[in-house]
């Protein structure tokens, strides 16, 4: 028996040193911690941002005319299952080179597929310094995906379905991933010291060029514009689900700027996140109390339509600098993107530019205002070099968003038949209605 123990005894002390390489190559949560909490950071904050695709699904079905609400519907649906795809097949990669850009800050490689970590990954296999791919694919996808939803509002109610989707797999593939590598991929404007946090230029700006290009390709609806320039409302068929799509992207904006942190390791980035989160906040308020307020001074009554999209600009506004600035900093740049909007759509109603959910005025011109806000609060940045990003970013969406619209309209046409557009989308491009019950109006 004492034999038997003896030698259980030394068989034991000969695992020691191999218990303890064991224990050693174990990582403790000192060291996966960053790599948990920065992975959870993203899958939140993407799953937040997803929610988005519905706000603008109803901010966009509550904003056309009743005859063509399934027609945006589906368009929202499509557009977000074409972005998934093509972010995968080319967009990632190419927005993220690393070191294997084709032209050195400019331009990354064509269709280098996004592939993911093993299933059940160890720790010990595991590169701990950032967050997972699948996580970082996914929340960056979401950002590709919020492009193309901007461009979907403005051409409403006179554009073709299947036009539309070809030009959306062209800027969620190509367009979009190539002008954010610019930036958030190493390119050159981050190298020139260009600063935007979560998107006001790469993301809705960007939006909004390609949204104004085709406005301008495609024209406006039937009947907007009289003889004499004269503007004839065209009242949309549900403010109920416009008001619901906004708070639905005011929810999903605090994933969209507080996960842009990219970062939830330690005390500092999770603190951070907070603050991205009440200064996101304070500027949508301010951005609808202020056109709230204005609208009431200058049309006597308050309009809805332009409070709603007030907060949006107010949303788009601090996007770009949602961390530095204090409380009251993001009041009063969200209550200025406010202001733009409400002077804006008139303005572009003036230049017979038909945008039916003001997505133009809330993403491009805000989106303007809230990167030549940086500098007021962020170190390090100037207002010249905030200048020279958003007109490059701009030129290049605007110009190829262009020639893309230009194609597509030679090629196959872009816009239904007058006979269809008075008719409306949902009978003429889908056969089905989305308020069966009622009369076409």
């Amino acid at each position: 028996m004492k034999f038997t123990k003896l030698i259980t005894f030394g068989a034991a002390l000969t695992l020691l040193p191999t218990l303890a390489m064991a224990q050693d190559a174990t990582p403790g949560f000192d060291e996966i911690g960053p790599y948990i909490m920065t992975t959870l950071l993203f899958l939140v904050g993407g799953f937040l941002v997803f929610w988005m695709a519905a706000g603008f699904a109803m901010l966009e079905a509550g904003l056309v005319r009743s005859k063509n609400v399934t027609t945006q519907l589906t368009k929202n649906i499509a557009l977000f299952s074409i972005a998934s795809i093509m972010y995968w097949l080319v967009g990632f990669n190419l927005m993220y080179p690393g070191d294997g850009w084709l032209v050195a800050g400019w331009m990354g490689p064509f269709f280098s597929v996004t592939s993911l970590e093993p299933v059940g990954l160890a720790a010990a296999d595991a590169t701990l310094d950032y967050a997972s791919v699948a996580s970082d694919f996914f929340f960056q996808l979401m950002f590709c995906a919020t492009t193309a939803s901007i461009v979907s509002g403005t051409l409403a109610e006179r554009i073709k379905l299947w036009p539309f989707l070809i030009f959306v797999v062209v800027l969620t593939g190509f367009i979009y991933p190539i002008e954010a590598s610019w930036q958030w991929g190493g390119g050159w404007l981050s190298e020139m010291g260009f600063s935007d946090f979560a998107g006001s230029t790469l993301v809705h700006a960007a939006g909004g060029f390609a949204a104004l290009a085709g406005a301008i390709i495609l024209g406006p609806r039937l009947g907007k514009y009289g003889k004499e320039g004269q503007v004839i409302p065209m009242p949309g068929s549900n403010l109920a689900l416009a008001t619901l799509g906004t708070f639905i992207l005011w929810l999903g904006w605090f994933g969209f700027n507080g996960g842009s942190q990219l970062a939830a390791g330690t005390v500092g980035d999770i603190t951070d996140v907070g603050r991205i989160f009440a200064n996101t906040n304070m500027a949508a308020a301010a951005g609808a109390v202020a056109a709230l307020i204005l609208t009431q001074v200058m049309y006597t009554k308050v309009d809805l339509t332009m409070v709603l999209n007030g907060a949006l600009a107010g949303l788009v506004s601090i996007t770009a600098g949602p961390l530095d600035p204090s409380l009251f900093g993001a009041l009063w740049i969200g209550a200025i993107g406010g202001v733009i909007v409400v002077f804006a759509v008139p303005f572009l109603d003036k230049l017979r530019i038909d945008d039916v959910v003001g997505a133009i005025p809330v993403h491009l011109l805000a989106g303007f205002w809230g990167t030549m806000a940086v500098p007021f609060y962020t170190g390090g940045t100037s207002f010249v070099t905030q200048f020279i990003g958003f007109a490059a970013i701009g030129a290049f969406v605007f110009i190829v968003s262009l020639v893309v619209w230009i194609i597509l309209k030679g090629v196959m046409g872009i816009r239904v038949s007058e006979e269809a557009e008075i008719n409306g989308l949902d009978s003429s491009e889908l056969g089905m209605e989305a308020y069966p019950e009622f009369s076409k109006g």
